[in-house]
Protein backbone atom coordinates (compact mmCIF):
# COMPACT_ATOMS: atom_id res chain seq x y z
CA UNK A 1 0.00 0.00 0.00
CA UNK A 2 0.93 3.52 -0.79
CA UNK A 3 2.29 5.53 1.88
CA UNK A 4 -1.19 8.00 2.79
CA UNK A 5 -2.34 10.11 5.32
CA UNK A 6 -5.10 8.33 6.67
CA UNK A 7 -4.75 5.79 9.53
CA UNK A 8 -8.03 5.66 10.57
CA UNK A 9 -11.68 6.51 8.44
CA UNK A 10 -14.90 7.63 10.48
CA UNK A 11 -18.24 5.86 8.99
CA UNK A 12 -21.02 8.18 9.28
CA UNK A 13 -23.93 5.34 8.72
CA UNK A 14 -27.00 6.40 9.67
CA UNK A 15 -26.93 10.54 10.99
CA UNK A 16 -29.38 12.33 13.12
CA UNK A 17 -32.05 9.25 13.81
CA UNK A 18 -33.25 10.53 16.86
CA UNK A 19 -35.85 8.31 18.30
CA UNK A 20 -35.85 5.37 15.46
CA UNK A 21 -31.98 4.70 16.74
CA UNK A 22 -33.54 1.97 19.00
CA UNK A 23 -36.05 0.30 16.90
CA UNK A 24 -33.68 0.21 14.43
CA UNK A 25 -30.82 -0.96 16.17
CA UNK A 26 -33.19 -4.01 17.65
CA UNK A 27 -34.70 -4.33 13.79
CA UNK A 28 -31.28 -4.93 12.56
CA UNK A 29 -30.17 -7.45 15.64
CA UNK A 30 -32.95 -9.18 14.83
CA UNK A 31 -32.33 -9.73 11.42
CA UNK A 32 -28.42 -10.27 12.19
CA UNK A 33 -29.55 -13.58 14.58
CA UNK A 34 -31.98 -14.79 12.24
CA UNK A 35 -29.79 -14.40 9.24
CA UNK A 36 -26.98 -16.47 10.81
CA UNK A 37 -29.57 -18.89 12.18
CA UNK A 38 -31.59 -19.42 8.88
CA UNK A 39 -28.49 -20.23 7.24
CA UNK A 40 -26.78 -22.57 9.18
CA UNK A 41 -29.90 -24.42 9.96
CA UNK A 42 -29.95 -24.88 5.99
CA UNK A 43 -26.59 -25.87 6.03
CA UNK A 44 -27.43 -27.99 9.19
CA UNK A 45 -30.80 -29.74 6.98
CA UNK A 46 -28.61 -30.65 3.80
CA UNK A 47 -26.02 -31.93 6.23
CA UNK A 48 -27.53 -34.43 8.06
CA UNK A 49 -31.00 -35.42 6.31
CA UNK A 50 -30.74 -38.06 3.33
CA UNK A 51 -33.77 -36.93 1.33
CA UNK A 52 -31.27 -32.95 1.16
CA UNK A 53 -28.50 -35.05 -0.81
CA UNK A 54 -28.61 -33.58 -4.58
CA UNK A 55 -27.04 -31.26 -6.41
CA UNK A 56 -29.19 -28.41 -6.06
CA UNK A 57 -29.33 -28.57 -2.11
CA UNK A 58 -25.26 -28.91 -1.63
CA UNK A 59 -25.38 -25.85 -4.26
CA UNK A 60 -27.64 -23.88 -1.61
CA UNK A 61 -25.43 -25.16 1.14
CA UNK A 62 -22.55 -23.07 -0.43
CA UNK A 63 -25.29 -19.85 -1.56
CA UNK A 64 -25.64 -19.81 2.40
CA UNK A 65 -22.19 -19.98 3.54
CA UNK A 66 -21.67 -16.94 1.16
CA UNK A 67 -24.55 -15.51 3.15
CA UNK A 68 -23.15 -15.93 6.24
CA UNK A 69 -19.89 -14.24 5.27
CA UNK A 70 -21.54 -11.29 4.05
CA UNK A 71 -23.78 -10.96 6.98
CA UNK A 72 -20.79 -11.34 9.46
CA UNK A 73 -18.57 -8.78 7.52
CA UNK A 74 -21.04 -6.02 7.14
CA UNK A 75 -23.83 -6.23 9.91
CA UNK A 76 -21.43 -6.07 12.99
CA UNK A 77 -19.70 -3.15 12.78
CA UNK A 78 -23.06 -1.43 10.79
CA UNK A 79 -25.11 -1.93 14.26
CA UNK A 80 -22.20 -0.43 15.90
CA UNK A 81 -22.78 2.71 13.54
CA UNK A 82 -26.05 2.96 14.45
CA UNK A 83 -25.87 2.62 18.11
CA UNK A 84 -22.86 5.42 18.20
CA UNK A 85 -24.12 7.40 15.59
CA UNK A 86 -21.19 6.44 13.34
CA UNK A 87 -17.43 4.42 14.07
CA UNK A 88 -13.84 4.61 13.53
CA UNK A 89 -12.10 1.93 11.47
CA UNK A 90 -8.81 1.79 10.04
CA UNK A 91 -7.86 2.36 6.30
CA UNK A 92 -6.48 -1.72 6.57
CA UNK A 93 -9.81 -2.84 8.12
CA UNK A 94 -11.69 -1.15 5.49
CA UNK A 95 -10.12 -2.31 2.63
CA UNK A 96 -10.21 -5.68 4.34
CA UNK A 97 -14.41 -5.39 5.05
CA UNK A 98 -14.68 -4.33 1.16
CA UNK A 99 -12.07 -7.38 -0.21
CA UNK A 100 -14.79 -9.90 1.90
CA UNK A 101 -17.66 -8.13 0.66
CA UNK A 102 -16.44 -8.34 -3.00
CA UNK A 103 -15.75 -12.05 -2.44
CA UNK A 104 -19.40 -12.73 -1.21
CA UNK A 105 -21.17 -10.97 -4.04
CA UNK A 106 -18.77 -12.65 -6.88
CA UNK A 107 -19.48 -15.98 -4.95
CA UNK A 108 -23.22 -15.52 -5.16
CA UNK A 109 -23.30 -14.65 -8.29
CA UNK A 110 -21.46 -17.43 -9.21
CA UNK A 111 -23.23 -20.05 -7.18
CA UNK A 112 -27.01 -18.21 -8.58
CA UNK A 113 -25.47 -19.21 -12.36
CA UNK A 114 -24.41 -23.02 -11.13
CA UNK A 115 -27.61 -23.33 -9.90
CA UNK A 116 -29.89 -22.02 -13.05
CA UNK A 117 -27.71 -24.73 -14.98
CA UNK A 118 -28.68 -27.05 -12.64
CA UNK A 119 -32.02 -26.48 -13.42
CA UNK A 120 -31.98 -25.88 -17.06
CA UNK A 121 -30.05 -29.87 -16.64
CA UNK A 122 -32.59 -31.41 -14.24
CA UNK A 123 -35.74 -29.53 -16.51
CA UNK A 124 -34.44 -29.64 -19.99
CA UNK A 125 -32.28 -32.38 -20.08
CA UNK A 126 -33.55 -35.04 -17.36
CA UNK A 127 -31.78 -38.35 -18.84
CA UNK A 128 -28.17 -36.45 -18.76
CA UNK A 129 -28.44 -34.60 -15.33
CA UNK A 130 -27.35 -37.83 -13.10
CA UNK A 131 -24.46 -38.08 -15.44
CA UNK A 132 -23.42 -34.30 -15.91
CA UNK A 133 -24.02 -33.27 -12.45
CA UNK A 134 -22.17 -36.21 -10.23
CA UNK A 135 -20.69 -35.19 -6.86
CA UNK A 136 -17.03 -34.77 -8.51
CA UNK A 137 -18.51 -32.48 -10.83
CA UNK A 138 -20.05 -30.59 -8.29
CA UNK A 139 -17.31 -30.09 -6.38
CA UNK A 140 -15.02 -29.18 -9.23
CA UNK A 141 -17.60 -26.37 -10.07
CA UNK A 142 -18.05 -25.14 -6.85
CA UNK A 143 -14.01 -25.28 -5.81
CA UNK A 144 -13.65 -23.38 -9.41
CA UNK A 145 -16.65 -20.80 -7.94
CA UNK A 146 -14.87 -20.31 -4.71
CA UNK A 147 -11.51 -19.36 -6.22
CA UNK A 148 -12.44 -17.34 -8.93
CA UNK A 149 -14.51 -15.14 -6.40
CA UNK A 150 -11.45 -14.91 -4.30
CA UNK A 151 -9.00 -13.82 -7.16
CA UNK A 152 -11.16 -11.48 -8.56
CA UNK A 153 -11.42 -9.69 -5.15
CA UNK A 154 -7.84 -9.80 -4.53
CA UNK A 155 -7.20 -7.98 -8.05
CA UNK A 156 -9.12 -5.45 -7.66
CA UNK A 157 -8.70 -5.26 -3.67
CA UNK A 158 -4.55 -4.98 -4.40
CA UNK A 159 -4.93 -2.56 -7.02
CA UNK A 160 -7.25 -0.27 -4.12
CA UNK A 161 -4.30 -0.30 -1.60
CA UNK A 162 -1.73 1.03 -3.94
CA UNK A 163 -3.57 4.29 -4.12
CA UNK A 164 -2.71 6.93 -2.10
CA UNK A 165 -4.89 8.10 0.41
CA UNK A 166 -5.20 11.61 2.29
CA UNK A 167 -8.85 12.65 3.12
CA UNK A 168 -11.27 13.83 4.02
CA UNK A 169 -11.24 10.53 5.86
CA UNK A 170 -15.05 10.32 6.09
CA UNK A 171 -17.43 7.91 4.51
CA UNK A 172 -21.06 8.92 4.40
CA UNK A 173 -22.61 5.08 4.25
CA UNK A 174 -22.34 2.34 6.64
CA UNK A 175 -19.84 0.04 5.22
CA UNK A 176 -16.85 0.19 3.21
CA UNK A 177 -18.21 0.21 -0.24
CA UNK A 178 -16.00 1.04 -3.74
CA UNK A 179 -17.03 4.33 -4.51
CA UNK A 180 -16.61 5.75 -1.32
CA UNK A 181 -13.00 4.11 -0.58
CA UNK A 182 -12.11 5.22 -4.25
CA UNK A 183 -13.53 9.03 -3.33
CA UNK A 184 -10.93 8.87 -0.50
CA UNK A 185 -7.81 8.69 -2.79
CA UNK A 186 -6.03 11.87 -3.73
CA UNK A 187 -4.51 10.48 -6.80
CA UNK A 188 -5.96 9.19 -10.60
CA UNK A 189 -8.46 6.21 -9.87
CA UNK A 190 -8.86 5.60 -13.54
CA UNK A 191 -7.08 2.38 -12.85
CA UNK A 192 -8.80 0.98 -10.61
CA UNK A 193 -12.39 2.27 -11.67
CA UNK A 194 -10.97 0.13 -15.40
CA UNK A 195 -10.62 -2.60 -13.21
CA UNK A 196 -13.54 -2.63 -11.53
CA UNK A 197 -15.77 -2.22 -14.60
CA UNK A 198 -13.35 -5.54 -16.16
CA UNK A 199 -14.31 -7.20 -13.40
CA UNK A 200 -17.60 -6.29 -13.20
CA UNK A 201 -18.74 -8.46 -16.72
CA UNK A 202 -17.35 -12.32 -15.78
CA UNK A 203 -18.60 -11.93 -12.40
CA UNK A 204 -21.97 -10.20 -13.10
CA UNK A 205 -22.35 -9.46 -16.62
CA UNK A 206 -21.93 -12.94 -18.12
CA UNK A 207 -23.57 -14.51 -15.54
CA UNK A 208 -26.50 -12.65 -15.89
CA UNK A 209 -27.00 -13.63 -19.00
CA UNK A 210 -26.31 -17.18 -18.62
CA UNK A 211 -28.80 -17.02 -15.93
CA UNK A 212 -31.43 -15.41 -18.74
CA UNK A 213 -30.13 -18.18 -21.42
CA UNK A 214 -31.20 -21.01 -18.77
CA UNK A 215 -34.39 -19.74 -17.68
CA UNK A 216 -34.97 -19.25 -21.83
CA UNK A 217 -35.08 -22.84 -22.11
CA UNK A 218 -36.21 -24.07 -19.39
CA UNK A 219 -39.30 -21.42 -20.11
CA UNK A 220 -39.55 -22.88 -23.52
CA UNK A 221 -39.34 -26.57 -22.24
CA UNK A 222 -41.94 -26.27 -19.50
CA UNK A 223 -44.43 -24.59 -22.28
CA UNK A 224 -44.39 -27.99 -24.18
CA UNK A 225 -45.47 -29.91 -21.29
CA UNK A 226 -49.10 -30.75 -21.96
CA UNK A 227 -50.50 -31.24 -18.48
CA UNK A 228 -51.11 -28.09 -16.21
CA UNK A 229 -50.31 -29.79 -13.12
CA UNK A 230 -46.44 -30.87 -14.92
CA UNK A 231 -46.03 -27.23 -16.28
CA UNK A 232 -46.67 -25.83 -12.40
CA UNK A 233 -44.58 -29.35 -11.48
CA UNK A 234 -41.82 -28.77 -13.42
CA UNK A 235 -41.88 -24.47 -12.70
CA UNK A 236 -42.28 -24.88 -9.37
CA UNK A 237 -39.03 -26.57 -9.01
CA UNK A 238 -36.82 -23.50 -9.98
CA UNK A 239 -39.29 -20.56 -8.62
CA UNK A 240 -37.47 -19.87 -5.62
CA UNK A 241 -33.69 -19.77 -7.15
CA UNK A 242 -35.90 -16.94 -9.78
CA UNK A 243 -36.81 -15.13 -6.84
CA UNK A 244 -33.78 -14.95 -5.49
CA UNK A 245 -31.88 -13.85 -8.77
CA UNK A 246 -34.59 -11.24 -9.19
CA UNK A 247 -33.63 -9.76 -5.61
CA UNK A 248 -29.96 -10.21 -5.79
CA UNK A 249 -29.09 -8.76 -9.55
CA UNK A 250 -32.03 -6.43 -9.50
CA UNK A 251 -30.92 -4.75 -6.03
CA UNK A 252 -27.53 -4.82 -7.73
CA UNK A 253 -28.50 -2.81 -10.66
CA UNK A 254 -30.47 -0.22 -9.03
CA UNK A 255 -27.22 0.40 -6.83
CA UNK A 256 -24.23 0.47 -9.58
CA UNK A 257 -25.95 0.42 -12.99
CA UNK A 258 -28.98 2.89 -13.04
CA UNK A 259 -27.60 6.64 -12.83
CA UNK A 260 -26.70 8.41 -9.63
CA UNK A 261 -27.02 11.78 -10.44
CA UNK A 262 -30.27 12.85 -8.04
CA UNK A 263 -30.09 10.30 -6.24
CA UNK A 264 -30.24 11.41 -2.02
CA UNK A 265 -27.44 9.06 0.04
CA UNK A 266 -29.99 7.86 2.20
CA UNK A 267 -31.75 6.03 -0.80
CA UNK A 268 -28.11 5.04 -1.87
CA UNK A 269 -27.73 3.35 2.03
CA UNK A 270 -31.55 1.71 1.64
CA UNK A 271 -30.75 0.04 -1.29
CA UNK A 272 -27.28 -1.32 -0.32
CA UNK A 273 -29.04 -2.51 2.53
CA UNK A 274 -31.57 -4.34 0.33
CA UNK A 275 -28.56 -7.07 -1.09
CA UNK A 276 -25.84 -6.57 1.89
CA UNK A 277 -28.61 -7.00 4.72
CA UNK A 278 -32.14 -8.27 3.17
CA UNK A 279 -30.78 -10.42 0.53
CA UNK A 280 -29.19 -12.76 3.19
CA UNK A 281 -31.83 -13.00 5.39
CA UNK A 282 -34.41 -13.67 2.84
CA UNK A 283 -32.73 -16.63 1.42
CA UNK A 284 -33.56 -19.47 3.73
CA UNK A 285 -37.28 -18.16 4.32
CA UNK A 286 -37.33 -18.09 -0.03
CA UNK A 287 -35.92 -21.43 -0.14
CA UNK A 288 -37.41 -23.41 3.12
CA UNK A 289 -40.84 -22.36 2.68
CA UNK A 290 -41.26 -22.77 -0.85
CA UNK A 291 -39.79 -25.79 -0.63
CA UNK A 292 -41.53 -29.16 0.64
CA UNK A 293 -38.50 -30.88 0.66
CA UNK A 294 -36.67 -28.72 3.39
CA UNK A 295 -39.77 -28.18 5.47
CA UNK A 296 -40.17 -31.96 5.61
CA UNK A 297 -36.41 -32.62 6.82
CA UNK A 298 -37.00 -29.77 9.21
CA UNK A 299 -40.11 -31.35 10.74
CA UNK A 300 -38.30 -34.87 11.04
CA UNK A 301 -35.44 -33.13 13.00
CA UNK A 302 -38.31 -31.49 15.11
CA UNK A 303 -40.18 -34.45 15.64
CA UNK A 304 -36.97 -36.53 16.00
CA UNK A 305 -35.64 -34.15 18.70
CA UNK A 306 -38.64 -33.67 20.73
CA UNK A 307 -39.40 -37.22 20.76
CA UNK A 308 -35.61 -37.96 22.15
CA UNK A 309 -36.34 -34.90 24.84
CA UNK A 310 -40.12 -36.42 25.89
CA UNK A 311 -38.37 -39.86 26.23
CA UNK A 312 -35.52 -38.60 28.46
CA UNK A 313 -37.93 -36.47 30.44
CA UNK A 314 -39.95 -39.79 31.32
CA UNK A 315 -36.85 -41.91 32.21
CA UNK A 316 -35.39 -38.89 34.65
CA UNK A 317 -39.31 -38.57 36.31
CA UNK A 318 -39.18 -42.64 36.76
Amino acid sequence: MHKSNLSTIILLGFQYMGNFKVPFFTLLLVIYCVTLGGNFLIITLVSYSKNLQSPMYFFLTQLSISDIMLTIDIVPNMLHTVLNDGATISLTGCITQFYFFVTSEASESFLLTVMSYDRYLAICKPLHYIYVMNSTICLKIIVISWLLSFFASLILTFILSQLPFCGPNIIDHFFCDFTPIVELSCSDTSLVQMVSTFLCIPSIIIPIFLIMFSYTYIVLSISKISSTTGRWRSFSTCSSHLTVVSIFYGTLIATYVLPHKGRLLIMNKLLSMLYSVFTPFFNPFIYSLRNKDIKEALLKVMYKYSGHYLTKSKMQIR
